[in-house]
């Protein structure tokens, strides 16, 4: 009986290996011109030779194997899931800047199928290990959970930095670094507990931006590349809900100014030029070399928000003196949008100053409802404007932030469902070309995106983690009274 049963075991074993050759790749497969469906689209991306393993999902497939190079992974349910050791090892394998082949075969009847091979490309710009972001409910009215995490992009892990749970079930929002620096960092905290939360060096300081010479706190932020100075835009802000219309939630501004606050003195300056009455401004951003200030200016509107859709946003600069705090004279248009019908938004600089990408769309400044948003270039050596062409999707592609050496974008999409915002990654190039976007890896991809019911809100990179702990910044916006912004 005993002598039966390894028989059959050994027969069975003899049969199943038969199916394979020594490579792990199924025998006698036939081949199919056609693509495997598989989530996330990871077909010929280029990713960074230190992101987390790849896994992908063989879509309507349960039994499948995968040929990644020479090393064969069964599927489990579908899922092809890469050990960290051999995921290192096959991005080891393109130290020269190669590509790993990938062949996906399923098995249907009885018989193996091999679809067409891909390449996933593999590029030794190495990415920053770190991106923060808001997890927040899409409607924007869900306040009650929400949080500003971060996590390793060499590896799987989250953490959150703080979450409003421990904050009376505030807003928070708006958080931003100094070129992805984490020991200087500022965001927001509204409502209970309200104030502005700067981070600089160890040190935790709660503000108090309102002032009776401004129309509201501080809002839209961003550091100048010194870290004593940050460009906010100040903004009366309101939001309508659509009944019947594909951009669901429309966001506008009553009016808006910008202002640069000195952390060192706690004082805001502006100039004639982005504090005006006649003109929206908004969205800052400083070039790399801090001598200039760039912003979003429309038209004022009025009024709003029956005429929100005439209110049309174009790129200028100005130039900025760090030593005391002025400004030049005159307003630069750096791309006029709106004599081409269309609005600008979220500027932002690559460190080598070479290209600015910002947000176009058809109206309005908070482009990140707005279907047709797309990112596009200037390239601030010959004044071009092109758009992203192989980054850009028919739906929403908003909000992004560059990598500290500017090799590396993150940008927020919702081409999967058209509702919740995503984390896409490319490439850039010293000439401005952008290579196919890839999703934020996660250990099973199509489950956690499928349970995932909260949108990815300003992904921003950092160099290291953010170190200051939930307690400490809870506590300074719970317990300190705050202090008080001037007037310069």
């Amino acid at each position: 009986m005993r002598m039966n049963r390894i028989t059959t075991i050994l027969i069975f074993l003899t049969v199943t290996l038969a199916a394979y050759s020594c490579t792990g790749r199924p025998e006698g497969a036939s081949q199919t011109d056609k693509e495997a469906a598989i989530f996330p689209d990871y077909k010929d991306v280029t990713v960074p030779a230190n992101i987390a393993p790849l896994n992908f999902s063989v879509l309507g497939e349960k039994k499948a194997v995968l040929l990644a190079g020479d090393k064969a992974i069964k599927s489990r349910r579908g899922v092809f899931r890469f050990s960290p050791r051999k995921w290192r090892k096959l991005l080891e394998s393109c130290a020269d800047g190669g590509a790993i082949e990938m062949t996906v075969y399923t098995k249907k009847d009885g018989k193996w199928l091999s679809y067409r091979s891909f390449n996933i490309h593999v590029s030794q710009d190495r990415i920053d290990p770190w991106f923060s972001y808001r997890l927040i409910p899409p409607g924007y009215q869900g306040w009650q959970e929400m949080g500003i995490y971060q996590r390793n992009l060499e590896t799987y892990s989250e953490k959150a930095i703080l979450t409003n749970n421990l904050t009376g079930g505030n807003c928070m929002n708006c958080h931003t670094y100094r070129n992805g620096d984490p020991s200087k960092m500022v965001f927001h905290a509204r409502a209970s507990f309200g104030g502005t939360v700067m981070v600089n060096d160890g040190k935790v300081e709660k503000l108090n931006t309102q002032t009776d010479s401004t129309i509201s706190a501080l809002v839209y932020p961003y550091w100048h590349p010194s870290g004593e100075y940050v460009a906010f835009s100040v903004n009366k802000t309101l939001q309508a809900f659509y009944n019947h219309d594909p951009n669901r939630i429309e966001v506008y501004d009553q009016a808006s100014d910008v202002v640069v606050y000195n952390v060192n003195s706690h004082e805001i300056a502006w100039s004639p030029q982005t504090k005006s009455e006649d003109r929206f401004e908004t969205f800052p951003t400083f070039s790399p070399d801090g001598k200039w200030l760039y912003f979003c200016s429309a038209q004022a509107v009025s009024p709003m928000p029956d005429k929100h859709r005439e209110v049309r946003y174009g790129l200028f600069r100005i130039a900025f003196n760090e030593e005391n705090m002025t400004f030049g004279d005159c307003l630069e248009c750096v791309y006029d949008a709106p004599a081409e019908g269309y609005s600008v938004s979220f500027p932002r600089i690559s460190p080598d100053g070479r290209f600015l990408c910002f947000t176009r769309h058809g109206f309005g400044n908070f482009s990140i409802w707005h279907k047709d948003a797309d990112l596009w270039l200037v390239d601030l050596q010959d004044g071009s404007v092109k758009p992203m062409q192989d980054v850009n999707s028919d739906d929403v592609d908003s909000f992004h932030t560059w990598s500290s050496d500017g090799r590396w974008m993150v940008f927020s999409s919702r081409r999967d469902d058209g509702l919740y915002t995503k984390p896409y990654f490319t490439h850039v190039d010293s000439e401005g070309n952008a290579t196919k976007p890839f999703l934020l890896p996660q250990k099973d991809p199509a489950k956690y995106y499928k349970r995932q019911m909260k949108s990815y809100n300003l992904p921003a990179f950092t160099t290291d983690k953010v170190s200051v702990s939930k307690r400490k910044l809870t506590d300074v916006l719970r317990k300190s009274a705050g202090t008080d912004v001037k007037v310069k």
